[in-house]
């Protein structure tokens, strides 16, 4: 057993042993310190990589919800602060569409409409123009008039979207189901009530995943310390932004 231990000894502290070991050993070394190297500067790009692409869809999906509250607002004068309230409205809502005729400048057809209008004195307001209408569909073509039509807001808003589906505006994409972080309000400005309205996803919701955490964190950071939302912003409910987007 001595002996054993002797040989050892003498084999590892063998300067030509030592010299194999090392040059057998510096191949594998160097292959670990490239691999950290690259994946030091890799993680990074790749996750701004996938920071862009779900930004996308996340932008999009923010875009739809300026959209539905926009067309909310032409209809109530005011902003929700419900998601559900904008998918109610665009399922059952309604739209009020101006239809316009004929142009007021062609002097012809305006003296035609008047002396059309004269016929029926006693018609007024969306009676009258529905008659102008009528007379229109009937074969009338110098007739100039405006008629207000209501239209459900599914058949108007969104119908050259394949695929899309209103229900998916609840929530915040990648994120496992956390919900659009969004607000209304009245905010008086120069001395006048304007509504406002914000919807929100943090990136602590867009990208989730551990293995994003500490570059996401860095993010947040980066972009609190230059005065700037940690994640994807529409509208504003503390400043009027025309509903700009933070990305635009």
């Amino acid at each position: 057993m001595k002996n054993n231990k002797k040989d050892i000894l003498a084999f590892t502290q063998n300067p030509k042993t030592n010299k194999i070991v090392t040059w057998a050993a510096m191949p594998v070394l160097i292959v670990v310190i490239a691999v950290l190297l690259v994946s030091s500067i890799m993680q990074p790009v790749l996750f701004n990589k996938e920071k862009a692409r779900r930004e996308a869809v996340g932008i999009e999906r923010l875009k739809d919800i300026r959209t539905l509250q926009n067309a909310y607002k032409s209809v109530y004068n005011k902003y929700t602060w419900s998601v559900d309230t904008l998918v109610k409205f665009y399922n059952e809502g309604e739209l009020v569409i101006n239809l316009q005729v004929g142009s007021k400048d062609d002097s012809i057809a305006f003296a035609h409409t008047q002396s059309v209008k004269q016929q029926v004195p006693w018609l007024k307001g969306e009676d009258l123009e529905r008659y102008l209408y009528q007379k229109y569909n009937e074969g009338d073509r110098k007739l100039v008039f405006s008629l207000e039509t209501k239209v459900p807001v599914r058949d108007t808003l969104f119908n050259g979207r394949p695929g899309f589906c209103v229900d998916s505006l609840r929530t915040i994409p990648f994120s496992g189901g956390k919900h659009v972080q969004m607000d209304a309000t009245l905010k008086m400005v120069s001395g006048v009530k304007v509504p406002l309205f914000e919807a929100k996803m943090p990136y602590r919701y867009l990208l989730p995943e551990e293995k994003y955490k500490q570059l996401r964190i860095n993010l947040d950071s980066e972009r609190r310390n230059s005065n700037h939302y940690e994640g994807l912003q529409v509208g504003s409910i503390s400043a009027p932004n025309n509903n700009a987007g933070n990305w635009e």
